[in-house]
C-alpha cells in the first residue's frame, strides 16, 4: 500500500470514526420530513383523476364527485410511506450540518470502494456487502421521522387542506415543531460540492434541500 493510500485510509477512518457519535437532531429530521414530503405532494398532485365519495342512496342520489390532487385520500397515501423514504439518505460525512444527509453515495465512501477496488485493505467494522445499506444514523433519521409524523399529524392537515400557499417547511417546522427548538439547521442550503460556492441563481434567495437532487 502506498503512502498516500494511507494517509486517505487514515484520514476516511477518523471521519468515520467521528460520525458514530453523530444522531439527528429534531431540526434535521424535521427539514427532511418536509423535503419528502413535500416532493411526494407534488408529484401525486400531477394527477387528474377523479374520486367519487359516499353511498349510493336508494333516493336515486349520486355520489360526491372530488379532485384527487386536492382530497383526503392523496394526503394519507403521501404519509405512509414518507419516513421509509427516508431509508434511502446516506451520511455524507464530509458535509456540514444537515446537508450531511442526502441521497446518492458520500464521496467519502467512494473514495474507500475506490481503495478497495485497488487491491487496498479497508476495515469499516461491516462487511463490504453491507457499506451500502442503512446506516444507524439514517435508521435513527427514519425513527424520529416517524414519531414527528405521528405526533404532529393534525399540523399536515392543518397545512394541506387550508395553509398551501405557506412553505411547508415554514409551517410545520419553524411555527410548529421546532417553535420552541433549535432552527438554525433550516437556513442551510445545498450549493454543491464543498469548496464550490453555487450558481447565481442558487445563490439568490438561496435554496434548501430539493428532495430530487438530493
Amino acid at each position: 500500500m502506498d503512502m498516500f493510500a494511507v494517509l486517505l485510509l487514515c484520514m476516511f477512518s477518523l471521519v468515520l470514526a467521528n460520525q458514530e457519535e453523530r444522531l439527528p437532531n429534531k431540526c434535521e429530521v424535521c427539514k427532511l420530513l418536509t423535503v419528502e414530503l413535500q416532493d411526494a405532494l407534488e408529484k401525486s398532485g400531477r394527477s387528474k383523476e377523479v374520486l367519487e365519495i359516499g353511498e349510493v342512496l336508494d333516493t336515486g342520489k349520486r355520489r360526491r364527485k372530488i379532485k384527487y390532487n386536492t382530497s383526503e385520500t392523496r394526503l394519507t397515501e403521501a404519509m405512509d410511506n414518507i419516513c421509509e423514504r427516508i431509508l434511502q439518505y446516506k451520511v455524507h460525512a464530509e458535509r456540514p450540518g444537515s446537508l450531511r444527509y442526502a441521497k446518492g453515495t458520500s464521496q467519502t465512501m467512494n473514495t474507500l470502494k475506490n481503495l478497495v477496488d485497488k487491491g487496498v485493505k479497508v476495515e469499516l467494522g461491516i462487511p463490504y456487502e453491507l457499506w451500502d445499506e442503512p446506516s444507524v444514523e439514517v435508521a435513527e433519521l427514519k425513527r424520529q421521522c416517524e414519531t414527528m409524523l405521528e405526533e404532529h399529524e393534525e399540523v399536515v392537515e392543518n397545512w394541506y387542506f387550508h395553509r398551501q400557499e405557506e412553505k411547508l417547511e415554514q409551517f410545520f417546522c419553524a411555527t410548529h415543531v421546532l417553535r420552541d427548538s433549535d432552527q438554525e439547521c433550516l437556513n442551510e442550503v445545498w450549493k454543491g460540492d464543498m469548496g464550490m460556492k453555487g450558481s447565481k441563481e442558487e445563490g439568490e434567495g438561496g435554496r434548501t434541500h430539493d428532495a430530487g437532487e438530493l
